[in-house]
């Protein structure tokens, strides 16, 4: 199932908008958590931003002890409520990061998208759950408590055409892929890669994937806190479709605000016309839902 929203606005140009990217502290607090986002949503705006972009978990700790503890249904939840009330408030595209979802007896990582109007666009549920085992660094299983979801999410923003992933997910170039068969110009993954992958992998898939798809990627990540429990790596970042890194974070809270030109997309597909020179005669990437 594919899952696109059109929705639109009229104060900047259609082939720009201004994009923020909030690396947000998150505590075990969820009401505070809650509050501290809904400032940055009002810092973005107070920088003319047009769409603000939250982190992976940022209502709660990340990890599968926290998950049944923070989970909430979407939209009827505090945090729904929360992020839909701050996108109307402040006239701005909100894409509130990820929560635990919870849905009848089911977890979900999911990903919300809200309207300028406070309405939600749509919604992603994390499609490859975080299992890994580095002998002597970490082990983690999101499918002990997780839920996968089954659906592609996009919407269009201002003329631009957006895929949403969540985390592992960037590590599946099929994903992307898809997403760009699709008429995507920019990929959005809220994340929080760990203190092992994160030196390693966090920014090379970043840029494989804007430089494979010829679009913008932008990974946005909790801040750095400290053990024990789960250690975000941080280093949110912003990449454009040459594969150049725009802006990237250190470790602590903060806020990206980077203006979006969609004419680079144009630009680089048509110097570089890797995907009408693909051989779909012999090989493909296809959606089998």
């Amino acid at each position: 199932m594919l899952h696109t929203n059109i929705f639109k606005q009229s104060f900047r140009t259609m082939s720009n908008f201004r994009l923020a990217l909030v690396q947000l502290a998150v505590g075990d607090d969820k009401t505070k958590n809650l509050t501290r986002a809904v400032e940055f949503i009002e810092r973005a705006k107070e920088k003319n931003a047009d769409i603000v972009v939250l982190p992976e978990c940022f209502n709660s700790p990340y990890g599968t002890s926290h998950f049944p503890k923070y989970a909430e249904e979407i939209p009827k939840g505090p945090s729904s409520v929360a992020l839909s009330d701050a996108a109307k408030k402040n006239n701005i595209c909100v894409i509130g990061g990820t929560i635990p979802e919870r849905e009848g007896d089911k977890l979900y990582n999911t990903c919300t998208i809200w309207a300028p109007d406070g309405k939600m666009i749509t919604k992603y549920r994390k499609m490859h759950l975080f299992d890994i085992d580095i002998k002597g660094k970490i082990t983690f299983r999101e499918s002990d408590c997780l839920n996968p979801g089954n659906s592609l999410t996009t919407f269009d923003f201002m003329g631009c055409k957006i895929g949403i992933g969540i985390c592992y997910d960037i590590r599946f170039e099929e994903l992307a892929r898809l997403y760009r068969k699709q008429g995507c110009q920019m990929l959005i993954y809220p994340g929080a890669f760990n203190m092992t992958t994160g030196p390693l992998h966090w920014s090379l898939l970043q840029r494989s994937r804007a430089n494979d798809n010829q679009l913008y990627v932008a990974c946005v990540s909790p801040a750095r806190g400290s053990p024990p429990g789960y250690v975000a790596w941080g280093h949110t970042q912003l990449t454009n479709p040459w594969g150049e890194i725009l802006q990237e974070l250190d470790s602590a809270e903060d806020m990206i605000v980077s203006d979006i030109d969609l004419k680079v997309v144009d630009e680089v597909r048509a110097q570089i016309p890797t995907f009408h020179q693909r051989r779909t005669d012999l090989y493909d990437t296809i959606w089998k839902k």
